[in-house]
Parts: structure tokens; sequence; C-alpha cells
């Protein structure tokens, strides 16, 4: 597939991927989706062995761009920070001339509400979307949300538990949780280095952390933790008892230690902290003893794109070389391309000991999540 006609929504060649119209159109809650994409998307993530590509990859075509010329625009619907998506959306306009890219940045759970509503009700407003919880795409992709789309550079270069066998969805960049503290205000030698040595109470009043209502990534690792034997929900709840200055995004808790509102981080972005070290603020980052949950950011194409060309050139712009060594270089984010490299200095991913979330669980508990975190920390 190279282009799509704008005006019939389907591909120039002929091939479709379209789902059934009953499946299609259905307007689907929330708890349907929890009920129904669970079971069915667990197994077939998961419990089954890798699955080799079920379509042919797309290379960028002069047909491709040609037609998202014609279209003039997308609409890329953003849960990096706003200075990520600024960045790629004028990287794309540049390579690409006469296709302007909006940005819509918002936290990932609001992302998702935005774009169930949208679709629930008839309105195509979105091109292509990432987000920081996985589930997302389980929930899209079971729903017909999704288009099926395979950039050739994924296909090549891409580990295959790093993209959706059938095309709707691939990493689009990663990072871990960590703690982290001021360098002006706590010794090094005095300093967290475990999760559990958060809940010493010389600490009180002088924590920062992010929700798991507002951050798909705050999300995994509060599910990442929960489950963790020797941490879980106790821990949860003691930390609570901390008075612990509670933040949305998970990209805010850095900012607020670098300003000295507060000493230390529970949780919250390592590469926003990597970035401030090398500018010389005083951050240092903790990858702590229990492990760094991994956060992995998918991004898809949707079916009903009202720019579909220029959504699926974009997918590409974004999973290519040149634009995942843009954001390991400039964001200190992580790349799954096998030709990226890590910038010098940088902790590698592989000398980490990292904790995964499975998203189909994540997908199932997080309501729950949510919950029982907003009656623990009493925000």
């Amino acid at each position: 597939m190279s282009a799509i006609d704008s005006s019939r929504k389907r591909p120039i060649n002929g091939r479709t991927n379209y789902r059934e119209d009953a499946v299609r159109d259905r307007k689907w809650s929330r708890r349907e989706l929890l009920k129904v994409s669970t079971a069915s998307m667990a197994g077939a993530l998961f419990a089954q062995p890798l699955r080799a590509a079920t379509i042919p990859p797309t290379a960028v075509t002069p047909a491709l761009i040609e037609a998202a010329r014609k279209e003039g625009k997308l609409s890329y619907y953003c849960a990096l920070e706003l200075n990520v998506g600024e960045r790629l959306g004028k990287m794309f306009e540049a390579k690409y001339p006469g296709i302007a890219v909006r940005v819509e940045r918002s936290g990932a759970e609001r992302i998702y509400q935005r774009i169930a509503q949208e679709q629930g009700s008839g309105i195509n407003a979105v091109d292509v979307a990432n987000s920081t919880d996985p589930s997302h795409y389980l929930d899209w992709k079971k729903s017909g949300w999704l288009a099926a789309y395979l950039p050739e550079e994924v296909a090549k270069y891409f580990p295959a538990d790093q993209f959706d066998p059938d095309g709707m969805y691939a990493t689009s960049c990663a990072w871990t949780e960590a703690i982290g503290y001021n360098t002006n205000l706590v010794k090094p030698e005095d300093a967290p280095r475990s999760y559990a040595d958060l809940l010493d109470p010389k600490w009180q009043g002088k924590l920062v952390k992010g929700h798991p209502g507002y951050s798909g990534a705050i999300l995994t690792a509060t599910f990442v933790l929960s489950r963790e034997r020797d941490l879980g929900w106790p821990y949860l709840e003691k930390l609570a008892q901390q008075k612990v200055m509670q933040v949305q995004s998970a990209a805010d808790p850095p900012k607020k230690i670098q300003l000295g509102e507060r000493a230390v981080m529970a949780d919250g972005n390592d590469y926003n902290l990597v970035l401030l070290k090398d500018q010389g603020k005083p951050v240092e980052v903790v990858y702590p003893t229990e492990g760094s949950p991994l956060i992995i950011v998918p991004t898809g194409v949707f079916e009903k794109a009202p720019n579909p060309n220029a959504a699926r050139l974009f997918q590409s712009f974004f999973l290519s070389a040149e634009t995942q060594q843009m954001l390991v270089d400039d964001y200190a984010l992580r790349s799954f391309h096998a030709q990226v490299k890590e910038k010098p200095g940088h902790t590698p991913l592989s000398a980490l000991k990292l904790l995964k979330a499975d998203p189909a669980l994540v997908q199932a508990q997080s309501e729950e999540i949510k919950a029982r975190y907003s009656k623990v920390f009493k925000v």
C-alpha cells in the first residue's frame, strides 16, 4: 500500500484491511473494551509465540508523498512532552514542505478519553497518536480504530516484540521511571538507592511523584510496583504517609526537584533528569535496586484518519533512523531501531534491571489501580 484515495479512504492500489462495518461503527465504552479486549488480546499478544508480520512492509514512495501533500496537514495526538512533539512536527514539516502538523499534546489517559469520546460521537479528528500506556492500543485495535500500516524500516530494523504483527502500531520510543534527587539538597551518600529507602522518615515532606490518573507512564509504573513481591500496595500505602507532593505528568517530578521545591522524586522520567544533568543542573538520577519500570510508547495511524496519506508518511518518518536518532541524542529517549546508537555517557537499557508490564494486565486493572491510588494518596 503506497497511498490512499482521500475521497474514498481506501488504498489506491485496491488492497484494504478495513474492519467490518458492524465492528468499526460500534460505540465502545471503556467497560466493554476491558471485558472484551483483555481476554482475546492477552492470548493473542502474550500467551502465543511472536508472530511474523501479516502485512507487507511499505516504503515511502513519491506517490505517498504527493498524496500527503495534497492533503496538506495532519493531526498528531502526542503523549510525549510538548517540546518533543513540536520538534517532531517542525522536523517533519521541514522534510516534507507543504504538510502542516497540528500537535495536540496531553497526558496519555486524557488522550485515551478524548479519542474514545470522538470515536463514539463519529468525530474523526485524529490521524496519528502515541501513548505512554500500551494497553490503549489493545483497545483501539480490538474496536477497529487503528489502520494497518507497517513502515519498511520497522520491518527491517525493529525487534519483533516492538511492533504489532498486523501493522497497527510500533514502539516510537521508550524510557524508564526512576528515582532522582537535587544534589544541592541531598548528599550522594545520603541519597535513596531503592524504593524501600523512600520510606525513611527523613524524606517525609521532601518527596514528589506523578499520578496514574493522568500519566500512562505513572500508571504503568504503579502497576509494576504494586506487583513486586517486596513492594506491592503495602509499599505505596506507606509512601502515602510521607506527605508526598502530588503532580500530574511523569515529566513534572524532575522539574520540581530541579527547582528545589522537593529534594527527591519518588518516580518520574529518567530522560528528564539525564537532560537536566547534561545541562549542568543540580540533579542526579537513581535507578532503583529493585529495578526500573520500563515505559514503552507506541504510535499508530487511525483507520478513519482524515488525512490518511499524511498520517502514514508521518508514521514512517517517526520510526525512521533519522528521527529515532534525534530522539536519543537530543531528548535522551530510548530507541529499539537497530541502526540507532545510544548517546555516549548515557546508561544503556542493557545495563539496567528492568521491570516490564504486560499491557493486557494493565488494561484489565487500570481503573482499579487509579481508584485505589486516589484513595491511598487522598488525591
